[in-house]
């Protein structure tokens, strides 16, 4: 099947959505470069714990817990939390202000490890996600995954989206739809299919001129009613 050109989509979206106006205002672009590489590396790792956290689990209780994890773990300040021993980390895995999963708490001390060690690389973790581009996205989820701890599937990719990065998502209305397109088949998470669709999103960017974030908005508007 031929790739469908963005136009039909976004027709079909606007359709939807009750017309162009109202589906631009349901589109989120991403963050400027330069406001990116103004984030403090510490709000990277309390994002990504919260989405470690939220995996497979209510995301509204852990979005309620979480001013006790702020609390528990010194507001994610990377330095500190590094310098705890093993001891620590057990004792805060039990603190009844967090969610006591001492597995998922043991991937907060190796994405701070992750953090440090590009900080000595790039001169901040946040530089080092501004810069990569936006035409390689799978790449930056793939070092996320190799490099951090519990980073693979969507929670890598949803931490840079709800972090200003510019990136598309394979939730599950934009793999029903890459699928019903051929764009991809087998497994949503494999090599291939983050090549072809990668692909796909920067041939509707060449199209369209617009985000990662907006074309898989959109596409998720021309299929569905949830906003990707």
């Amino acid at each position: 099947m031929t790739q469908e050109k963005f136009t039909a989509i976004y027709q079909r979206a606007a359709e939807r959505k009750g017309g162009v106006t109202a589906l631009e205002e349901l589109l989120t672009p991403p963050m400027p470069a330069d406001a990116l590489i103004s984030v403090p590396d510490d709000r990277w790792l309390a994002a990504m714990s919260q989405k470690v956290f939220q995996s497979g689990l209510s995301w509204k209780v852990v979005r309620n817990k979480w001013p006790g994890f702020e609390e528990v773990f010194w507001g994610f300040d990377i330095e500190k939390l590094l310098m705890m021993p093993d001891e620590m980390w057990e004792q805060k895995s039990q603190d009844t202000r967090i969610i006591r999963n001492f597995t998922r708490v043991k991937s907060i001390r190796a994405n701070a490890q992750m953090i440090y060690d590009i900080q000595l690389t790039h001169g901040s973790f946040s530089r080092f996600i501004a810069e990569w581009p936006s035409e390689d996205i799978i790449g930056l989820w793939a070092a996320l995954k190799q490099k951090g701890d519990r980073l693979g599937g969507n929670t890598g990719p949803y931490t840079l989206r709800v972090m200003g990065k510019e990136t598309f998502l394979l939730t599950k209305d934009i793999e029903d739809y890459l699928r019903h397109t051929d764009i991809i088949s087998g497994g949503v998470n494999s090599k291939r299919s983050h090549a072809a669709a990668q692909a796909a999103f920067n041939e509707w960017q060449q199209q369209s001129g617009r985000s990662l974030n907006e074309i898989s908005q959109i596409i998720a508007f021309s299929v569905g009613d949830n906003r990707i």
